[in-house]
């Protein structure tokens, strides 16, 4: 039954690996576990990425795949692969492609070093991914295509993430129309997400800068229910843990109101406002300037932890935070 395996504490311990996965493979490129303080010969030596949008993509991606495991998921903001790759790994499914991704010391250490590196894995997911059919540094088409991989597929449930600078394109918005074409009975369930973390690459974006209400208003106005997941506390441990609350209430509400509609109700679909800060779990500040909840955090967000002390120290302490000790054993691999 969906939702039975939804266990509230596992989802949260596989956010944290994938948290800590993701910044793994943005920074290093030894001493992959922390077992002892981080040095600048530990740091690549270019540092090429995005950190913002990944915490979000890895709140959705458990929440989802715990809740539903027939589930398709498709990434709108594919340059937060490493978020993407580093569940992929956690799961196995990155193995089963790439026989050295082993979800041992040494897969960790082979994905790390390989992530955005000459030979390796690129830093926007790509076609060599597992599941991934376009390649991830364009924005836009990622719900015509959920739409799309549905059409005659009433089999299937797909739930489309949507950055909020994406959402600012002309592709994505014309896509929202596309539910007005959809057939209760013949066609599969798409469940569109709104990642609202208030940020593009440089600037805040239009959806961030509407209150609650006139967002709401216009999911409704493109023939949608709006439902609401929160992870926006100051204090991002305590963040998530609301957000997985939200996220299971908000989909047991979304299914619902997808067997009605395949009984004949007449109902409009669900789509879920995902409002996290941006970077959420990363650095709070640095120099006096914000970097969480703000598009500083949108790419790396401490460029030269490699040459410098203090951005190096911060780094460190924002890897242990999520206490990947705790999650992953040398001998016995992943205790999630």
């Amino acid at each position: 039954m969906l939702g039975v395996g939804y266990n509230k504490d596992k989802i949260l311990k596989k956010i944290r690996a994938a948290n800590y996965l993701t910044v793994a493979q943005l920074f290093l490129r030894q001493n992959f576990l922390l077992e002892k303080e981080l040095e600048f010969d530990d740091i690549k030596p270019r540092l090429l990425g995005h950190w913002g949008t990944c915490p979000g993509i890895n709140l959705a991606y458990n929440c989802l795949k715990t809740y539903d495991e027939n589930i398709d998921v498709v990434i709108g903001p594919g340059h937060g692969f490493p978020a993407l790759q580093a569940n992929l790994f956690i799961d196995g499914e990155l193995e089963a492609v790439d026989s050295k991704a082993t979800r041992d010391e040494n897969g960790i250490a082979y994905v790390c070093k390989n992530f955005s590196w000459p030979g390796g894995y690129p830093s926007h997911a790509s076609p060599m991914t597992p599941h991934v059919i376009c390649e991830g540094g364009e924005l836009g088409y990622a719900l015509a295509t959920s739409y799309g991989f549905c059409l005659g597929n009433p089999e299937k449930t797909v739930a489309c993430l949507i950055g909020d600078g994406e959402f600012e394109t002309a592709t994505a918005l014309a896509s929202m129309n596309l539910n007005k074409l959809f057939s209760g009975t013949r066609n599969g369930n798409v469940l569109p997400i709104l990642h609202l973390n208030g940020y593009k690459i440089s600037a805040p974006t239009i959806a961030g800068r509407k209150s609650d209400r006139e967002i709401s208003e216009l999911i409704r106005g493109f023939g949608f229910t709006p439902l609401f997941v929160r992870a926006t506390n100051e204090d991002a441990e305590l963040a998530l843990n609301y957000a997985v609350d939200d996220f299971k209430n908000a989909l047991d509400e979304a299914y619902s109101i997808f067997r009605s509609i395949k009984h004949g109700e007449k109902m409009n679909p669900p789509f879920i406002i995902m409002k996290t800060d941006k970077g959420l779990t990363g650095p709070e500040e640095l120099d006096g300037l914000k970097i969480r909840g703000n598009f500083k955090a949108h790419q790396i967000p401490l460029l030269n932890a490699k040459t410098d002390e203090k951005e190096l120290k911060v780094l460190n302490t924002w890897m242990k935070s999520y206490r990947f000790n705790e999650l992953f054993d040398k001998e016995k691999g992943f205790t999630l």
